[in-house]
């Protein structure tokens, strides 16, 4: 018998090894390209995250997709193949995220995408069940500018938004929330991420008199089309979504984004929210960390997006560990389960409940609107 004895004790300390296990967090994000004032702040942000979660180590493992849904896929493959990773973060925009469905699902790793769309979660169905968002919903913000413009005597729209996913989804849900309130849209226009010029779109959207335009894209080059409209004149409202909410979409819109109006997340103008707000606190928090390391007014609302998918890992963690071990299907099962039970978790943006039906789990506690004033955000109550 004395020839196991050598087999136990290696069984022994392979067992011990394994309880202490890292963690290993992959994260793919737009740190370049043309979604890098995305990007940039959630790459930041996952630095200020915690490097232990129930007495584990956690490595991120952060890799740079360029803007790219080739790249994006190509990332979360190696991350899952190679870093060996329990969970995915990312990426920065939809048409990334929604190529990464597939990896994630046919892997059964749980990913926490930061990119917008509804479509990443819905409908759930056995890939989706792998997949989680931080962001808004799409048809909660499009409630939020449709309830504002028909408040404020608008009656007929303009809409000018990328040609991909992202502008596809908002248009998608910007025409259900507008016959809601009576709006009428009298355009439907699409440019490029890269674009450089506008002329033929802006045009269109002129000579259809809208009583204001609503432009579905997000960081910098959002503000291609509002400049384009500022230089033919149109003196009609102007409305963003929450994909410009960061400090490079001011610097480039400039003077011609003043007045702007446009739904964010909480974080956004936490300082200027009423004490009763239930995510004040949570958000100041983000914004305390984000400044401290680098520099007053640097937050944006992308890198929030980045916290909170965090804050969701890092609440489910310790309860995945209760079941299995990192580094095995078991403990990625036990994290995917933990994300679907988590219950009233204030994030930077919103209180966050999920459930199997809900893999975003944000109420309307998740949005302020917001006003461009003098070059700041200016909270509209």
């Amino acid at each position: 018998m004395t020839f196991l004895k050598p087999l136990l004790l290696a069984g022994l300390v392979a067992v011990a090894l394994s309880a202490h296990a890292d963690i290993n967090v992959g994260v793919t994000l737009s740190a370049t390209g043309p979604a890098a004032s995305l990007g940039i702040p959630e790459k930041n942000t996952i630095a200020l995250m915690p490097k232990t979660i129930g007495g584990q180590k956690i490595n991120y493992i952060v890799l740079d997709d360029a803007s790219d849904t080739t790249a994006a896929v190509a990332n979360t493959r190696k991350l899952i193949a190679e870093s060996k990773v329990d969970i995915v973060l990312g990426s920065t925009v939809t048409p990334n995220s929604l190529a990464m469905i597939d990896v994630a699902a046919e892997a059964q790793t749980p990913m926490i995408s930061m990119a917008a769309s509804a479509r990443i979660v819905e409908p759930m169905d056995a890939k989706r069940k792998w997949v989680f968002k931080t962001p808004q919903n799409d048809i909660m913000m499009s409630l939020a500018i449709a309830e504002h413009m028909a408040s404020s005597g608008v009656k007929t729209v303009g809409f000018i938004g990328f040609s991909d996913a992202y502008g596809e989804g908002w248009f998608q849900e910007f025409t259900k929330a507008a016959q809601l309130k009576g709006l009428t849209v009298v355009a439907n226009e699409r440019y490029g991420r890269a674009d450089t010029s506008v002329t033929g779109q802006t045009l269109k959207l002129i000579s259809a008199k809208p009583d204001a335009v609503l432009v579905a894209g997000s960081g910098t080059p959002a503000a291609l089309p509002q400049k384009a409209l500022k230089e033919r004149g149109y003196a009609g409202k102007m409305y963003q979504t929450h994909g410009v909410a960061n400090a490079d979409f001011l610097r480039v819109g400039g003077k011609d984004v003043e007045g702007t109006f446009l739904p964010a997340g909480p974080v956004l103008v936490a300082d200027q929210l009423p004490a009763s707000n239930p995510v004040r606190k949570a958000a100041q928090a983000y914004v305390a960390a984000y400044e401290a390391a680098y520099g007053k007014g640097s937050v944006s609302t992308f890198g929030a997006h980045a916290w909170d998918a965090g804050l969701l890992m890092t609440t489910a963690i310790p309860v995945a560990l209760k079941k299995a071990q990192p580094g095995t299907p078991e403990f990625r099962a036990a994290l995917r389960d933990a994300l679907e039970q988590l219950k009233e978790v204030p994030g930077a943006h919103g209180i966050f409940t999920l459930s199997p039906t809900d893999h975003l789990g944000l109420d309307q506690r998740a949005r302020v609107m917001v006003r461009i004033e003098n070059g700041a955000w200016k909270y509209v109550p």
